[in-house]
């Protein structure tokens, strides 16, 4: 079973994985302090409903258009370079925010800072995939999701004081200030203790799969039930911010301790799922996951009080209950020679498909807020339903045919 004494030992004695686990704390808590305030920044400077809608949406189609390139870079170029080509583009983007105090500039600026998650997220899960035995991988990307929830947890309680104090326009500007010296700091992480990646080369000299040949139809059911459940997660994503400080006068320092309720549920039940979902299959975790991103919204339309909010909120950070899993699930399928390429590809597909979803927020809240949540729980109902038929529970099957390569890393 997982123990404390085993992650620590796994960090210690994996350097490049170190350092990535402290550049994601890093970089996420730059992000963190200012992005979950951005709807309302959005509208202290003059924009409307629909830019709030536009930056979700614009949210989920860069992050879909640059998971591709993501991919490709870490196969080609190395997790190592693109991890730091791509924070630099997200310091430009801070750059512009915090220069130019206008809501257009968010605009511009997301087009630059939203990068960095969408190329990490296939760069880490390659290094992941290289660094931990893949009967073990669901314990390596849970830790990673483990790590990367620190910051999601501590980011905006500071990102609600800054606001607090300095209000909503000038405390962005400075949690952006403070983004961008983080990224300085994760460009020096990444530069003195991640190794480079050796792998570089042979993936080089390797040629591209077709979409068919990456995705199997197990990845392939997967990936149609999982555009379904994002549905319902992106078309409330951004108004939940607005429903609760001004529908339900919530300061921002209580939606940004309701943030923090939401990721320490999620990091209470990482590790203890991920060692449950390598013992005894992964899809009744991936299927608990989706209930409760399909009761999420349903249970914040109700929430009126401080207290029913922080209930809605643990059942938002339960619905990470087996997001870890299901990555794992996505890195077992995807052939050994291109984990990077597929993993980004999927998402590119996904988040294009979902981008609409997001776009049409705006419409759904203007008819009313009821639309927009019961709108989002149908869909999650439909995906929840979708993967309980037709969903495969391919782990154990695909470890006994296919035994891991890799040695392991401790």
């Amino acid at each position: 079973m997982f123990n404390a004494t085993r992650i620590r030992e796994l960090i210690r004695r994996n350097g490049t994985m170190s350092a990535m686990l402290v550049v994601v704390i890093l970089v996420g808590m730059g992000e963190k302090m200012a992005e979950r305030f951005l709807p309302l920044y959005l509208l202290a400077l003059g924009g409307s409903a629909w830019s709030v809608g536009l930056l979700n949406s614009l949210d989920n189609l860069l992050s879909a258009l640059y998971s591709f390139p993501g991919g490709y870079l870490a196969d080609r170029l190395g997790y190592k370079k693109s991890l730091q080509l791509f924070t630099l583009v997200a310091m430009f983007g801070y750059l512009i925010v915090i220069l130019v105090p206008a809501w257009q500039a968010v605009l511009v600026g997301s087009i630059f800072f939203i990068s960095w998650t969408a190329v990490s997220l296939p760069a880490i899960m390659s290094l992941v995939s290289r660094a931990i035995p893949k009967e073990r991988r669901s314990f390596g990307v849970s830790l990673h999701s483990f790590f990367r929830r620190i910051p999601m947890a501590l980011g905006p309680i500071i990102g609600g004081i800054m606001i607090g104090v300095y209000g909503r326009v000038q405390g962005v500007r400075m949690a952006f200030g403070a983004a961008f010296v983080m990224g300085l700091l994760a460009l020096y992480m990444v530069q003195r203790f991640m190794a480079e990646d050796t792998s570089v080369k042979e993936t080089a000299q390797r040629k591209n799969g077709t979409l068919r040949s990456l995705f199997s139809p197990a990845l392939r059911s997967l990936l149609a039930s999982d555009i379904l459940i994002r549905f319902a997660e992106q078309i409330p994503y951004a108004f939940v911010v607005i429903w609760a400080v001004d529908n339900n006068h919530l300061t921002a320092l209580q939606f940004g301790l309701l943030t923090t309720v939401e990721m320490v549920t999620a990091m209470l039940v990482y590790i203890p799922v991920a060692w449950m979902a390598d013992l005894y299959g992964k899809k009744p975790f991936v299927l608990i996951t989706f209930v409760f991103f399909t009761a999420f919204p349903l249970v914040l339309l109700v929430s009126h009080s401080f207290g029913m909010f922080v209930v809605a909120f643990i059942i938002r950070g339960l619905k990470e209950f087996g997001e870890p899993t299901r990555k794992a699930l996505i890195m077992d399928l995807a052939p050994e020679d291109s984990k990077a390429r597929t993993f980004g590809t999927y998402y590119l597909v996904r988040d294009i498909i979902v981008s609409i979803a997001a776009l049409s927020s705006a419409l759904l809240w203007n008819i009313a807020p009821a639309a927009n949540f019961i709108t989002a729980a149908m869909f999650g109902v439909a995906g929840t339903v979708l993967f309980a038929i037709f969903g495969r529970d391919v782990h154990r099957a695909t470890s006994r045919e296919e035994p891991s390569k890799m040695e392991p890393s401790s």
